[in-house]
């Protein structure tokens, strides 16, 4: 009997154990490598009992490959970086460098006891260095010029019962290769692919060709084509798809906003769009009171009010290259603290901002189809009511702040978009089993296989605009 009940002591005991490592190693590791302490981190996890390790296979998986990640971000020594900085600054001193690191215009990281610096740290310098500023007025003002030019041209157009105008139909080929050999012959890829949406400024959305069979993504924030294939050897796997759209500029003069707007319904689209949606959209104290500052009086009409966050934004937070946003904990924390911030860093931020003070926001997202300029974008939306969701562009209000285009980025958004996000951090259709290589956003693709995720520099995306002419009304 006492043999036993020692047994059951001890297997009780080893429950217990594991039933703790299953609750507290989660918390532990994430300060490990909030601190850089990777190697104990790696240890921690090492360490956990078989059944937590088989339990939580995905998430350790995850956080390996969020230190891997960090570590290709960090990837330059302190020697490497002072020379970039010579090469082009040679009058550089060791006082100037210790500034920049201390007001984060440089960014430097501890991993396991060695100082690293983020790799895009030396092309951000130029952009965040008080030193530098006149030469990135003048590229500023350069960018404006070009988004003037684009404005008056929608202007000339007659806008529809939901100011939208100046349609134009969009064509555009987006491929996605997979490195050859990436996974063993025979093994199956699953790839997601973005696509557009319907909204007020995007509909007649066709998908006009591929070379592999497709799903269309459902009930996601994320909209997507799927495609599998499977790989073969000592060859690159090709994924290929067409498709158009129809996409116009949508402008609503402040004035008339501020005129139109009626009290807010706290209805339960008010209530979602006004909360928290972790990790990168979180009302905190903290955030409520920095709001109620740049606002001032909270019976402020919405539109204004909104404004000011916008403005206040696009004022002290210059462009820079970001970190991967998978590495972050919370993005708007982060942008306020390093003072700098990309497209969607800084719309996290005002989106945030705006719900802490009851005005509805959210995410939109995909590309900016300027002519030469095709790149990646995200930008977001106000919801004013009895007027609905109007655009918001706050990284392009950047570079048009005080011009004669001052509030258009802050109510309006031109017809260079392709929209095919409505929302962060979603789950992808088909679900997809392990990490992304974009948690947040989603616009390069994402792709993995029976045995994990296959991180972004193992493939390359590409989006192609074909044309983009008018549409005869």
């Amino acid at each position: 009997m006492t043999i036993r009940l020692i047994l059951l002591g001890l297997a009780c005991a080893a429950m217990a154990a594991t039933a703790q490592a299953g609750n507290d190693w989660r918390a532990q590791v994430d300060q490990l490598i909030d601190q850089g302490e990777f190697a104990r981190a790696e240890r921690v996890m090492k360490q956990l009992p078989g059944k937590v390790r088989k339990q939580q296979a995905v998430t350790i998986d995850s956080l390996n490959q969020i230190m891997e990640r960090i570590g290709k971000d960090f990837n330059m020594t302190p020697e490497q970086g002072m020379k970039a900085i010579h090469d082009k600054y040679p009058q550089v001193t060791p006082e100037q460098i210790q500034h920049w690191k201390q007001s984060r215009a440089l960014e430097v990281m501890r991993i396991d006891g060695q100082e690293r610096w983020f790799r895009k740290s030396v092309r951000n310098l130029w952009l965040l260095g008080d030193e530098f500023k006149q030469e990135n007025r003048r590229n500023s003002d350069a960018e404006a010029g070009s988004y003037l030019n684009i404005f008056r041209q929608a202007m000339a157009k007659q806008p529809d019962a939901h100011g939208v105008r100046d349609w134009r139909h969009v064509n555009i080929t987006f491929t996605l290769d997979v490195d050859a050999d990436a996974v063993p012959a025979g093994e199956t890829l699953r790839v997601w692919m973005p696509f557009p949406y319907e909204n007020l400024r995007q509909r007649n959305i066709k998908l006009e060709s591929s070379n592999r069979p497709v799903t269309y993504s459902q009930g996601s924030k994320h909209h997507t084509v799927y495609m599998e294939a499977q790989a073969e050897k000592g060859k690159p796997t090709h994924f290929e798809y067409t498709f158009g759209y129809d996409v116009g500029e949508r402008h609503l003069c402040q004035q008339d906003l501020v005129a139109l707007v009626q009290p807010y319904r706290h209805d339960a689209q008010y209530a979602r769009y006004t909360s928290s949606e972790g990790p990168h959209i979180v009302v905190t104290d903290s955030m409520r009171e920095l709001a109620e500052d740049i606002v001032g009086d909270l019976d402020e009409n919405p539109v204004i009010a909104a404004s000011r966050i916008y403005h206040w934004i696009a004022q002290r937070f210059p462009w820079a290259g970001a970190r991967e946003y998978s590495t972050l904990r919370n993005i708007p924390e982060y942008v306020l603290l390093n003072k700098h911030g990309d497209c969607g860093q800084v719309t996290l931020l005002y989106i945030t901002l705006c719900r802490a003070i009851g005005i509805p926001a959210r995410w939109e997202s995909g590309y900016m189809l300027h002519p030469g300029e095709e790149n990646f974008h995200d930008w977001g939306e106000t919801y004013f009511e009895g007027v609905g969701w109007v655009p918001t562009d706050e990284s392009f209000g950047r570079s048009v702040e005080g011009t004669v285009l001052n509030d258009y980025y802050a109510t309006g958004i031109d017809l260079y978009r392709l929209a095919t996000n409505e929302g962060i951090g979603d789950k992808l259709s088909p679900a997809k089993k392990y990490i992304r290589s974009e948690t947040v956003d989603f616009q390069a693709g994402e792709v993995e296989w029976r045995k994990g995720n296959l991180y972004n520099d193992m493939w390359h995306s590409h989006l192609k605009v074909n044309s983009i002419v008018p549409v005869e009304e």
